[in-house]
């Protein structure tokens, strides 16, 4: 399925191009502190969200599907304004999943799991909403579409990662639910999943 595109310039390439370098260096920090932490017996796993994780990495994927037409003059406001969106939608994903993996600490994991040490976390982003890591990746996927000049395809990528994302967010509960009770439940009450005060 082919969605209209649009013409972009070269800044906004190159933005996508530095926001992209942060955040993989954001993700690589996360894994690299996951790996140097102990390793804790016990806890509960759910390795059906790898399938959610897929499907959320098909939505952001098809917001970047499709031809690229970088004809715009470089330094034309047309080029310029698209290219600061997309760097400050990328810096800001970067930062936010770079905040909300330090928070998490040991905690922090690819696949939905809890550890047998496992803390409940509400400090820092987890303060304001419970899933900060999935709204820096909605962030991503947004920039990559302006980036691309692609903007008509978040009309299929918008829903497909929100789909996934409400399914892995749904079998991540249930493991807090189960490894937390109550106190998940009245942290849950106060603090929205996605933006606060809203959803």
């Amino acid at each position: 399925m082919a969605f209209p595109h649009t013409p972009i310039g070269y800044p906004a390439m190159i933005a996508f191009g530095v926001g992209t370098a942060a955040f993989t260096a954001a993700l690589a920090a996360a894994w690299w502190r996951g790996r140097r932490g102990p390793r804790v017996a016990g806890g509960k796993r759910d390795n059906r969200s790898m399938l959610w994780i897929a499907l959320q990495a098909v939505g952001i994927g098809l917001a970047g599907l499709g031809p690229v037409e970088v004809t715009l003059p470089p330094l034309s406001a047309r080029a310029l304004i698209p290219a600061a969106a997309v760097l400050v939608l990328m810096l800001g994903a970067a930062a936010l999943f770079d905040w909300s993996s330090r928070t998490m600490g040991s905690n922090w994991a690819l696949v939905a799991r809890t550890r047998g040490d496992a803390e409940l976390v509400t400090g820092g982003p987890f303060a304001y909403v419970r899933n900060p890591i999935y709204v820096a990746l909605a962030m991503f996927m947004v920039a990559m579409a302006l980036a691309y000049g692609h903007g008509a395809a978040l009309l299929l990528a918008a829903p497909v990662y929100a789909a996934a994302t409400w399914l892995r967010v749904a079998s991540e509960e249930r493991i807090l639910r189960a490894e937390f009770g109550n106190a998940y439940d009245r942290y849950a009450a106060r603090v929205a999943r996605f933006v606060p005060g809203v959803i």
